[in-house]
């Protein structure tokens, strides 16, 4: 397996779980946000 593995480096840093969390969470709100604004064109 390769030396920088991302458990390893999550297991070495463990903030970064945190970090990586509190993106997702972000990321997956404003991807609800957005559609909840879209229209739809067409038929």
């Amino acid at each position: 397996m390769a030396e920088n593995d991302l458990g390893t480096y999550l297991a070495e840093n463990p903030r970064m779980i945190g970090a990586l969390f509190t993106m997702m969470l972000l990321l997956s709100q404003a991807g609800s946000a957005a559609a909840m604004y879209s229209r739809t064109v067409g038929p």
